[in-house]
């Protein structure tokens, strides 16, 4: 369990996640998890990474419960999470070479960071997308939605906290492939290999070439969408969100706002 890497071609680094029971990463995991990105991307013989998870789901966000135990003084364990959850995007966005998310069951919150920085998408066909950010009491990953929906409907999402499903992401053109969920694996291998059949100087400039054009500044975006979630604490609403959630009791609803 928690983060691990595997070569099983040539070229191909597969980076997977399995942290039960739903991949809601606590900050070490995060940490880790962008080391094992980072590493497998800076070895001269990767041309792609495939980020994968066991389990239930590819991602259920951050570890609420770790925000909520206690054992961190006044806001540090929110902006610590941030910061692991920075490092973590940062690690897929700027890997060298092309990244590729294999999603299955749910990607919620920062799951949708992740894959929202990817650089392609293959999902199964009971995956679904979501931030449930302003539920949760905090925001954040609106960045990385845009990146995946178009923006009217990235504002519906991210206002409703509903998710969208694979299928839906695959006909806006953001999820490569939709396949049952026995054949992700080798439906995103495929993917990976292709890509890594190319030559692996050209791909890491193409890398850089694409990162260098992209109209979306996904750092400096989802830096400004956190100073709202550390306003949220500061006000208290956020705690109390998070606490109702972690506690199994229904939102406080607009008390306080």
């Amino acid at each position: 369990m928690g983060i691990s890497t595997a070569r099983p071609e040539p070229g191909i680094a597969v980076v997977t996640v399995d942290v039960p029971p739903v991949n809601a990463l606590p900050v070490r995991g995060w940490y880790a998890l962008a080391d094992a990105v980072r590493t497998a991307g800076a070895d001269p013989d990767t041309r792609c990474v495939l980020l994968t998870a066991a389990g239930r789901g590819f991602n259920a966000g951050v570890d609420l419960k770790e925000l909520s135990g206690g054992g961190t003084p006044g806001h540090r364990a929110l902006v610590d999470v941030n910061h692991a959850c920075a490092e973590a995007f940062s690690a897929v966005y700027d890997c060298p070479v092309p990244v590729v998310a294999a999603v299955h069951g749910h990607c919620l919150g920062g799951g949708v960071g992740l894959v929202g920085n990817a650089d392609a998408v293959v999902a199964s066909d009971d995956a679904v997308f979501g931030l449930p950010e302003l539920d949760r009491g905090a925001l954040g990953a609106a960045t990385h939605l845009s990146r995946l929906v178009p923006q009217h409907l990235m504002r519906t999402l991210f206002y409703t906290s509903r998710t969208v499903t694979a299928a839906e992401l695959h006909r806006h053109g953001s999820v490569w492939r939709v396949t049952p969920r026995p054949g992700l694996a080798g439906a995103a291998l495929e993917l990976a290999r292709e890509i890594a059949a190319k030559d692996g100087v050209l791909l890491r400039m193409a890398k850089a070439a694409l990162n260098g054009i992209d109209p979306v500044d996904v750092r400096r975006g989802y830096r400004y969408e956190q100073g709202f979630t550390f306003e949220a604490a500061l006000g208290g609403v956020g705690d109390r969100y998070r606490a109702a959630f972690t506690a199994g009791r229904p939102g406080p609803g607009r008390e306080g706002i």
